[in-house]
Formats: structure tokens, sequence, C-alpha cells
């Protein structure tokens, strides 16, 4: 994925932007937190580099175009930056940050379902992307992920692709780690059921 580039409005967010100052150690995320809390839009923006690859992947599982998965990412990177006074340092910023992204990416998918609850977009998630694998292969597994339930979905892409275990998944998408299995168990089921349909009506 070609990196993220932030809208302009970004760049005038309200409040006092002060001079930056570098972390003595520029690994150290936290120290970047305290020093985007203290008003330094650059020790953000690496917080935005670091982040927005996965961000997006976040936002990708739940919504079905890459345009609605950019807004997703753009929404949450602004929320969390007007928020961030109210972040824990001592917490992980990118659990934080990502169930930031979801809940914007569940938001834009229900705007969506209002606006237009009948049309079935042309492009859908694909997680996966093995060159080895045929053009076919790729269009049926498309096909197939985009017939399964919204929350099935993004389920199976954010555990299988992405590697979240089921109660960051739980937490991410608002519901039980319970509820994030079942749905897991469920989605892989409808998946290979949905790949066998199509590989017959081939």
């Amino acid at each position: 994925m070609t990196s993220i580039a932030l809208r302009p409005a970004f760049l005038a967010l309200p409040g006092r932007i002060r001079r930056v100052t570098t972390p003595d150690r520029p690994d150290d995320e936290k120290a970047l937190v305290l020093s985007a809390q203290r008003g330094e839009l650059e020790a953000f923006s690496e917080l935005v580099r670091r982040h927005q690859r996965r961000a997006y992947a976040v936002a990708r599982a739940i919504v079905t175009t890459h345009e609605d998965a950019e807004d997703a990412v753009q929404d949450a990177f602004l929320h969390a930056y007007r928020a961030l006074h109210r972040f824990l340092p001592d917490q992980a910023f990118g659990a934080w940050l990502h169930r930031i992204v979801a809940n914007a990416s569940l938001d834009i998918t229900r705007r969506r379902k209002v606006r237009d609850a009948d049309d079935l977009p042309e492009t859908v998630a694909s997680p996966f992307r093995d060159p080895a694998e045929s053009d076919e292969l790729r269009e049926r597994l498309r096909d197939a992920l985009a017939r399964l339930p919204e929350r099935q979905r993004a389920v199976i892409v954010l555990h299988d692709v992405e590697g979240f275990k089921h109660s960051e998944i739980g937490k991410l998408l608002g519901i039980p780690e319970g509820t994030a299995r079942s749905d897991l168990h469920y989605a892989r089921s409808a998946l290979r059921r949905l790949l066998d349909q199509l590989r017959s009506s081939q």
C-alpha cells in the first residue's frame, strides 16, 4: 500500500503547534506520544508514519473499498490527534489507535448502508496477495469475501490475515471475545462453502 497522504485539514488542526524536539530515543514511542501531547506536530506525524499501514489494514478489513478505508484512516487520525490529551502514555498507542480506526470504519459502513443499501461494491477486500496465486483464484476469493456478512468478513481478515488475537478483535469491533471466536468459525466455514460454489459454477 502506498503511503496515505494526510489531508490539508490535518495540518491546520486547532491548537498551538510548538517547535519540535527530537526524542533522545527515536524508537521510544512513549517519548513520541509525550512530545505530541506537548503540541509537537512532527512527533504526531511520526506516529502516523509508524501506524498508518496497520491502521489501513484494520479499516480495509471492515469496509469494502479502498476509498472508504482511506477515509476511515484519515478520520481516525484526526480524532486521535484531537483526543490525544486524554491518552495515557503508559497504554499501548497502537491498540488505542486501532480501536478509533475500527469505530471510524464502522461509522462509514453504517452511513454507506443508509445511503445506498442495495449497491454491491465493485471492489472488495482482497487481503490474499500471494503473487503465486492465479488471477482466477484471487477473483474467487474477492467474490467470496464480498458475500460474507460484514462482521464475519472483518473478523476473518483481522485474524487470519492481519494476525489480531480474538480478544483484540473483540475490542476493535465492540463484541465479546467469544463472539469473535464464533464469528471466525462461521466465517471460515462460509468462505469454504462459497469458494466451492464459485468453483463448481465456473
